[in-house]
């Protein structure tokens, strides 16, 4: 990898840190809040479900914009724009305010996603590709686990919380001012089309969506599971924490493996080893076990995704690649919205046990689908491991 290629990758990373860093502190921090303001798990879950719905809204606005404007000079507005809807939650009362902000918080979060991974995958190249993209996810869940951690220094009163995550947010926008790629602008000049990149490539989006379900049902209610369980407001934060802690610390291995065998093999051993992990949550709760599953169930989804991103670079390039990374990003927006409304109804239905267990379910359905269409082999022209 040449110097131009390895600033572009660590102002790319640095974007996606950006998003990372605002879901990890927003969905539960704003979860926390209404939850300590009485509303019903079930309300929490539709309020929840409105930043995923806003990054189902922005691939709408993504082409025209960066036609307009240059993917960098979108990027770096959206995360200004990103940054001020932060600031404004505290001034605006949870209704109906906050369904309208959650939505404008996922539209802009989203269009820092969708222009940053395509730079990551792009420079992420050559026979560490799956490595490169490990590392990148493992920086990515440190950026959501450290949301969690500033609740527990910030608490969830007053407008700290909000301010300090804001400011974070820019400065983690400097890098991105460094990024040199024309290519970027010119290939998105024609319109990214998601329908048509569904019958390329069903597994990759199937396998994304389930991540999806995963990540959006944990970030917004694993603190609440936990608080309904017993544990106090800076244990339910440091679940999550333990959640998305396997994410940095076990994703490199992740992408070893994808470099070293068939990289269906590995997802489905994700998918597996998430819906194992999920079931025993109930079992070891309010024991040390606890920690070490949560931290096996974050890694094992993430996992999913990693592999995923490493297979659209293998297959997949040029305006394909961009419509592939646009593509990932409004499949994790409709899943997040399926997990948030799921997570919400399953713990209003069961209690807070349904949480997990309905996780571990909907795992288990789809593997068992995929698994009777026979979607794991790996799909013709992909390249062979490289060991």
């Amino acid at each position: 990898m040449d110097r131009r290629n390895a600033v572009n990758l660590f102002a790319a990373i640095s974007a996606i840190t950006v998003f990372g860093f605002t879901l990890g502190l927003m969905f539960p921090l704003l979860s926390l809040i209404m939850e300590a303001q009485g509303i019903s798990a079930d309300v929490i879950g539709y309020n929840a479900a409105m930043q995923p719905l806003g990054i189902v809204l922005s691939i709408f606005a993504i082409p025209p914009v960066v036609r307009r404007l240059g993917a960098k000079a979108t990027v770096i507005g959206a995360a200004f724009a990103t940054a001020t809807v932060i600031v404004a939650y505290p001034f605006f009362p949870v209704f109906w305010w906050w369904f309208g902000i959650r939505i404008l918080h996922g539209f802009f979060v989203s269009t820092i996603f969708a222009i940053s991974e395509a730079w990551v995958v792009r420079f992420a190249e050559g026979q560490y590709r799956s490595r490169l993209l490990a590392l990148y996810a493992s920086i990515l869940a440190a950026s959501f686990g450290g949301g969690p951690v500033l609740i527990t220094l910030t608490g969830i009163e007053g407008h700290a919380p909000f301010v300090i995550g804001a400011i974070i947010l820019l400065i983690a926008t400097i890098p991105i001012f460094f990024v040199h790629d024309e290519a970027v602008d010119s290939e998105d000049e024609d319109p990214l089309s998601v329908l048509g990149f569904i019958r390329k490539a069903p597994i990759l989006l199937l396998a994304v969506g389930l991540f999806a379900i995963m990540d959006a049902a944990n970030l917004g209610f694993l603190p609440v599971y936990a608080v309904k369980k017993g544990m106090d407001q800076d244990g339910a934060a440091l679940a999550l924490t333990a959640f998305v802690l396997g994410n940095t610390f076990l994703q490199f291995p992740v992408g070893w493996l994808a470099d070293h065998m068939p990289k269906r093999l590995v997802m489905a051993g994700c998918a597996v080893t998430t819906m194992a992990a999920c079931a025993l949550i109930p079992l070891t709760f309010g024991t040390v076990w606890l920690w070490p599953v949560l931290t096996v169930a974050g890694a094992a989804s993430a996992g999913i995704y990693t592999v995923a991103l490493s297979e659209l670079g293998d297959r997949f390039s040029g305006h394909e690649l961009v419509t592939g990374t646009a593509s990932f990003s409004t499949t994790w927006g409709v899943g997040a919205l399926m997990g948030a409304l799921t997570a919400g109804w399953s713990i209003s239905a069961f209690g807070p046990d349904g949480l997990p267990y309905t996780l571990a379910a909907i795992f288990a359905v789809v593997l068992l689908m995929v698994l009777g269409v026979g979607l794991l082999a790996r799909p013709s022209g992909l390249s062979a491991p490289k060991r």
